[in-house]
């Protein structure tokens, strides 16, 4: 039950998620970061996945954690992961009980009956036709406006839903992490921090590079990130104009070393609910050039913070990148700009705006 201990109001909340890897996976970043704000305000927090390499950090941030494999949906292994995640409950005896992906906010909305939880989803993709799952959340968490539009066009109910923009800076995830200092990226620096899927836009990334490649002839873009999608993309930058000079990084765990050498960061995804890397690549001060997509605005605060272009469209975005590599007041303009208004934008915000919807369930 929720207690209330010196006028604070105490929450034992148990975060569920197919793992704990630090793979780059934006949505386990989010739920890891969570679980550390809270567990540091003073609530018992708990986290409940397959192990990974984030078991260390949730342990040092005081959160526990507890074994429950909801990787596969072989009819087997969620019967174990059924098993695994009733002895929690009954262990923990949580308050809240948050789902971060698809089959946690199934397997937690089926002990429901059996246990006096409140449960919240946050619906962290809204592309899958399996996100209609998450409304089995008595709250639904969009991480942007447009991803909120978008859960209501999908069949769930408006008034489940509540908007929390995604808090990415300031967390505890890169405490121990290199500052890759010896990093030397060659300027002018283009940089994308993304999964190499095709609905991240690479190819007409590529596409504008080609034409920003002709123009100037020292230019440089770092791609920085993985998927199934690589070598397509590796293929197609050979014919590249300047093929030589793109550079595919690899995923990186702290990237922080390539936004901060980067002369512009671009974002070119055909889709996005919000873009945690934009907010991450505005604290080091980068220009950003990104699409006019889901959450993205918001991310830029309505475009004020950098640069927006239609998706698909390659041809404009590499007119972008050159006419700002060609006008050096406009580059540090948006330096500037990048780097305002971020408080909006820490896992503190983001975790205190979670609480503020766990609180409207448990003290009605």
């Amino acid at each position: 039950m929720v207690r209330n201990v010196g006028n604070v109001i105490d929450m034992k909340i148990l975060h569920l998620a197919n793992h704990c890897h630090r793979v780059g996976n934006g949505i386990v970043n989010v739920a890891v970061d969570l679980a550390c704000s809270q567990s540091a305000r003073g609530h018992q927090t708990a986290f409940a996945s397959a192990p990974g390499e984030y078991v260390e950090l949730l342990a040092r941030h005081g959160v526990r954690y507890f074994e429950v494999d909801q990787r596969s949906r072989v009819p087997w292994r969620l019967t174990a992961a059924s098993a695994a995640l009733s002895s929690v409950l009954r262990r923990f005896q949580p308050d809240i009980v948050h789902a971060h992906m698809m089959t946690g906010a199934v397997l937690g909305k089926m002990f429901r009956p059996w246990f006096k939880y409140r449960m919240v989803t946050t619906a962290h993709n809204e592309f899958p036709r399996s996100v209609i799952l998450m409304r089995v959340g008595d709250r639904v968490i969009a991480t942007s406006a447009a991803s909120a539009s978008a859960l209501v066009r999908r069949g769930i109910p408006k008034d489940k839903i509540r908007v929390v923009h995604n808090g990415v800076l300031d967390t505890p995830r890169l405490d121990q992490l290199s500052s890759g200092s010896a990093l030397s990226l060659r300027q002018p620096a283009i940089v994308t921090v993304a999964g190499l899927y095709w609905r991240k836009g690479i190819a007409d990334l590529i596409e504008a590079f080609d034409a920003v490649s002709r123009r100037h002839l020292n230019a440089h873009m770092y791609i920085v990130g993985d998927g199934p999608q690589r070598h397509e993309f590796q293929a197609q930058a050979r014919h590249c104009f300047g093929h030589s000079r793109i550079h595919f990084a690899g995923f990186v765990p702290d990237p922080r070393p390539y936004y901060q050498q980067a002369d512009i960061f671009v974002l070119a995804s055909h889709q996005e609910t919000f873009g945690l890397v934009i907010t991450e690549a505005r604290q080091a001060g980068c220009a950003v050039v990104a699409t006019n997509v889901g959450g993205i605005p918001e991310a830029l605060d309505g475009g004020e913070a950098g640069i927006l272009v239609p998706p698909y469209r390659g041809d404009l975005l590499g007119s972008a990148l050159v006419r700002l590599i060609e006008a050096p007041a406009e580059l540090e303009r948006l330096r500037r700009k990048a780097r305002k208004n971020l408080e909006v934008f820490t896992v503190k915000r983001a975790s205190a705006q979670t609480m503020d919807v766990y609180r409207e369930l448990t003290t009605t």
